[in-house]
């Protein structure tokens, strides 16, 4: 399941991994988490994130 939400796509933000083909890349959620923001803070930032989206970064 968690993959299904990583896209890889070299057309888009050069091929770094994104959440669901937006331009919402994995490490830009990951860094945001790393600098201690919270899974409901990151999801108020992107609204059109879901918590799966956040949880599939994880892993």
């Amino acid at each position: 399941m968690a993959f299904e939400r990583i896209t890889v796509d070299p057309e888009r933000m050069g091929g770094v991994p994104c959440i669901r083909d937006l331009r919402v890349t994995v490490s830009m959620i990951l860094g945001r988490l790393a600098a201690g923001r919270s899974i409901d803070e990151v999801l108020e930032d992107y609204p059109y994130l879901e918590h799966d989206d956040i949880r599939a970064a994880l892993e």
